[in-house]
């Protein structure tokens, strides 16, 4: 007996992508679907970086076309496409970027870099093309925490290379200075120094390109949300009611210019003694969680305060890649698919696809 379409979508469609909690035809996941009597084939494609996902997913995907009655040869193919996303309206996109992350913090200290590190080394680790912008021109931090003591090269006199720390494409003012010179600058030559470095730096063919702000909602900020096309910002805070008076602040300025919330990180949220194991919430509790409903915004996930985590990290591998099966690397692995899929359900950019028109007088 020949297996109908009927049959194979309502399969289907009772499926659950566990990343996105939706099913495969309402994301429109499912491509190159085929019957041939018996046997069925299909592609699955996601829209957001899946590599550790995709066995579990194909798995899952068989096992219901299994199911089917009369269903007998299957082949199921399960990758990802990223794609570029809207922006802001009037800013036009970098070359090969398509996507720029923005990772923010109300008041400094809060583990913003170390979030953003970790959070663009999972982003990598799932198979996406990932850059680092370190913007944080006062106090670079990303040279450290990536291991860097390259400098960068030029050709052409104008652009310069980006540097590699562990397959991610990174550029910091702390790689064109002396580690301890002080940025003696005011605001516009700093919000310039940013534009800089992410116009003249040769990307190359980057799906993410994460930004590493300083905290405040300075110039900085505002030369990001005027100029840079941003996809979407997440802002790192700890429970403490002191960071979460700024993180708010932060979060009404880029609501105001028109930028996605993807979410929020609570960094530092729990405690646990490396030698009786007691668990103690030391900068409070549940105020990320109280943030995120008053605003309406994701929470992306808690981590622990770990000195492995600054360990690894003033070590120049962070915990994603110092321990990349550990429980920590496994909390950033959550939080940056988690980042991708929402991104991936943003709308699409289709800037590229429109013909430049010039009109002339004849």
């Amino acid at each position: 007996m020949a297996v109908s379409e009927i049959q194979v979508q309502t399969a289907l469609k009772a499926l659950l992508d566990p990343n996105t909690h939706k099913d495969y035809f309402s994301t429109k996941s499912v491509r190159n679907l085929k019957i041939d009597g018996n046997a069925v084939s299909l592609d699955i494609l996601l829209s957001y970086p899946a590599q550790s996902q995709l066995d579990a997913i194909k798995q899952q995907v068989e096992s219901a076309l299994k199911g089917i009655d009369g269903v007998g040869h299957t082949s199921v193919n399960v990758g990802f496409k990223i794609v570029a996303h809207s922006v802001q309206r009037g800013v036009k996109m970098i070359p090969n970027v398509k996507n720029i992350i923005a990772i923010a913090s109300g008041k400094g200290g809060v583990g913003k870099s170390t979030t953003a590190v970790n959070l663009a080394l999972a982003l990598a680790a799932e198979g996406a093309r990932v850059g680092m912008l370190d913007a944080d021109i006062y106090g670079p931090s990303q040279p450290t925490m990536l291991g860097i003591t390259d400098k960068p090269e030029t050709t052409d006199g104008k652009n310069i290379e980006p540097l590699l720390g562990h397959g991610v494409q990174t550029m910091s003012i702390g790689f064109l200075i002396d580690v301890e010179t002080p940025m003696v600058w005011r605001g516009p030559m700093v919000s310039q120094a940013l534009e800089q470095l992410l116009n003249n730096t040769n990307w190359s063919d980057l799906d993410y390109l994460v930004v590493d702000l300083p905290p405040g909602t300075g110039d900085v900020q505002l030369t990001l949300a005027q100029r840079v096309p941003v996809t979407g910002v997440v802002i790192v805070t700890t429970p403490q009611d002191i960071a979460l008076i700024d993180a708010r602040k932060g979060l009404k300025m880029f609501e105001k210019v028109g930028i996605p919330i993807i979410g929020l990180v609570e960094n530092m949220s729990l405690h646990i003694c490396s030698n009786c194991g007691h668990e103690e919430r030391i900068f409070g509790e549940g105020g990320g969680v109280r943030m995120c409903k008053d605003y309406h915004v994701e929470f992306l996930g808690a981590l622990p305060l770990d000195g492995a985590i600054r360990a690894d990290t003033d070590s120049g591998k962070p915990s994603v890649v110092s321990d990349p099966h550990g429980r920590v690397a496994d909390i950033y692995k959550q939080i940056a698919r988690r980042v991708a899929v929402k991104i991936g359900q943003a709308a699409v950019d289709h800037s590229n696809k429109f013909p430049h028109i010039v009109i002339s007088n004849t």
